[in-house]
């Protein structure tokens, strides 16, 4: 009898779950002065108590935003249109005490910044990402939602989203919970549309789309369009197949145009790309274009733990963005090399980014790959007003990650016999990206060395670089490839990299670094320079022209004024230790076949090669 009974109230919990449902209608009545009226409808709601809210955090993003500030105006109603009684009690957070299992919001949203972490409203475009947007209801978030778009009269605007379209409805779209709701950026506008496909081995095939704001003719949106093509099937080439996009589509939604900010940020079947520039269709766009696409196996199927599930009320700290940004910083740069964007003489400076990032900037030199990627809880696109000593503690792990990628590659291809950092994408792929088995360091650890059949190598790789922060050892690696690393300026005197303010005095504008000169010398940001070598400084070029006087090693007076005090202390000049990269070629040298071949199995394009 208990079991017959436990049954039967779990049959009438689900029942309660599978008919739950919110509902979206957006409107734009003043979007001439950037606003949106926005109605969630919650039916069946199985709380006496009703709690609808704002999200502080967003997908891609892992520090706190405080979306409420924008949301105003905010009432409720029961089923038959009666006002009834709402309460905010937090910022963000609004509360029905009472009602029968039926509740109308209604809301004011503000929103005039577009990019891929916030909202802008518009007469000529209106630009959506979920959670900068949209109440959602506690309690009912794997309810099944649908949202109505009302697009403005007389505007024959396109929507560009990942959501399902409601039998072929222009306007009409839903979602199957509030995760994939959240994940699904929305563009509405005068849209230019491109499409193209590409086939999986197994004969399935998928549909891509690019959803463009940008003032560009159709020929020219249309050669962009097979450039983005061109990298799509390079990055399906590293891993034999693109992903099992749900609904068979993936969508470039990308707004290129001078009122749009900066950014670009991935979802499971779209990406959402906002750069604030005239559209040329020139190469330098692709970047963003590569990094997020490439993200649709890296961090959105190939997933952290510790981002499963999003947590949408606070931020969501993880462990591994080493390896789900980092990686992908690496794969976007070199995707544009192997698509034939660039030259390896062009790509060559961003990988010396990537080595001097590992071996020059102090939080990589203090701190792991893995310290650093928790930190994104405060540095990624957070927002504060005092100041930081992030120049001595933190070292972004989009390069830093990116330059565990190129050690890894040099190491799995100059050690292990047709192994490649493609391999091991491929290997986590399998493991945990097609099961969507969301991983953790350790299961990164062990795919590595099932890989490589070597345990060893994989524990010390590991050790040494990702929960430790051993220096690496490029140099000779990249030689396998004919590359010369170097430190172009070494042998001039360097007191370290700061900035400077000039105006009626020169002053430090920011934290001197640990181990510089300057650092060394006890001079911090703020400080006044008032002579270097009993010469008076007034602007950087007087300080680069008494440096040319002297070498490293050479000891000099500094005078400066401390918070009004004026004080002494001796400089003892180094030398820069910043790398650059070239090929031998360019250094005057013949590199050898081997070399040439190495260079080319790692630059070269691979789609071709495979068939795809």
């Amino acid at each position: 009898m208990k079991k017959l009974l436990l049954f039967s109230l779990c049959l009438s919990s689900l029942s309660a779950v599978v008919a739950q449902k919110v509902s979206y209608i957006v409107s734009f009545p003043n979007i001439v002065h950037h606003e949106a009226k926005i109605r969630v409808i919650a039916s069946d709601i199985t709380s006496r108590t009703a709690i609808f809210r704002m999200s502080r955090s967003s997908p891609g993003r892992y520090a706190t935003h405080e979306f409420g500030k924008n949301v105003y105006d905010v009432k409720a109603f029961d089923r038959t249109g009666k006002p009834i009684t709402i309460n905010r009690i937090d910022g963000d957070v609004y509360e029905v005490p009472r009602q029968d299992g039926y509740v109308r919001v209604e809301y004011t949203l503000y929103a005039n910044h577009p990019d891929g972490t916030y909202a802008g409203i518009d007469e000529t475009s209106i630009h959506f990402n979920m959670p900068a947007a949209f109440m959602w209801v506690k309690g009912m978030e794997k309810a099944p939602i649908d949202i109505k778009f009302d697009i403005p009269e007389g505007k024959k605007w396109t929507i560009a989203t990942q959501l399902k379209p409601v039998n072929g409805s222009p306007t009409l779209f839903t979602a199957p919970g509030l995760q994939y709701f959240m994940d699904s950026p929305t563009k509405i506008g005068d849209l230019i549309w491109k499409e193209w496909t590409l086939k999986n081995a197994n004969g399935k095939t998928y549909t891509f789309r690019l959803a463009m704001e940008a003032k560009a003719s159709d020929s020219a949106a249309t050669a962009f369009a097979r450039k983005v093509q061109t990298i799509t099937e390079e990055a399906q080439a590293i891993y034999g197949e693109v992903p099992a996009f749900d609904y068979g589509t993936y969508t470039f939604i990308a707004s290129i145009n001078p009122w749009v900010k900066g950014d670009g940020m991935e979802h499971r079947n779209s990406t959402m790309i906002s750069i604030p520039a005239g559209f040329d269709g020139n190469n330098y766009l692709l970047d963003v274009f590569s990094h997020e696409f490439f993200h649709c196996w890296n961090v959105e199927r190939i997933r952290p733990k510790t981002l499963e599930p999003f947590n949408f009320e606070k931020s969501n700290m993880s462990n591994e963005l080493w390896c789900a940004e980092g990686f992908t910083q690496y794969y976007g740069d070199l995707l544009i090399t192997r698509s034939g964007f660039q030259t390896v003489d062009e790509f060559l400076p961003s990988l010396a980014g990537l080595i001097n990032t590992k071996e020059n900037t102090a939080g990589a030199k203090r701190f792991s790959p893995a310290e650093m990627s928790r930190h994104a809880v405060f540095v990624d696109a957070g927002v504060a007003i005092d100041k930081s000593n992030y120049g001595n503690m933190y070292t972004s792990y989009y390069p830093y990650g990116g330059a565990i990628a190129l050690a890894l590659e040099l190491e799995l291809r100059t050690r292990f016999n047709n192994l490649t950092l493609d391999s091991y994408m491929t290997a986590l792929w399998k493991k945990f990206g097609k099961t969507e088995d969301a991983y953790t360091i350790s299961g990164l650890e062990n795919v590595l060395a099932d890989l490589t059949g070597d345990k060893k190598f994989a524990e010390d790789f590991f050790a040494r670089y990702i929960t430790g922060h051993e220096s690496f050892n490029y140099k000779p690696l990249l030689e396998k490839a004919g590359l010369v690393l170097k430190k172009p300026n070494e042998g001039k005197a360097w007191i370290g990299n700061v900035q400077y303010k000039e105006g009626a005095s020169l002053s430090i504008a920011s934290n001197t670094i640990i181990g510089t000169p300057l650092y060394n010398a006890g001079l911090d940001i703020d400080d006044q320079l008032l002579s270097l070598d009993g010469k008076p400084v007034k602007k950087q070029s007087d300080v680069e022209s008494i440096l040319k006087e002297h070498k490293p090693g050479d000891a000099i007076k500094i005078e400066y004024q401390h918070r009004g005090e004026d004080k002494t202390a001796t400089l003892t000049l180094a030398g820069s230790p910043y790398y650059s990269l070239t090929t031998l070629e360019k250094e005057g040298q013949t590199p050898t076949a081997e070399q040439l071949q190495f260079r080319k199995n790692w630059f070269g394009n691979k789609a071709k090669q495979q068939g795809f």
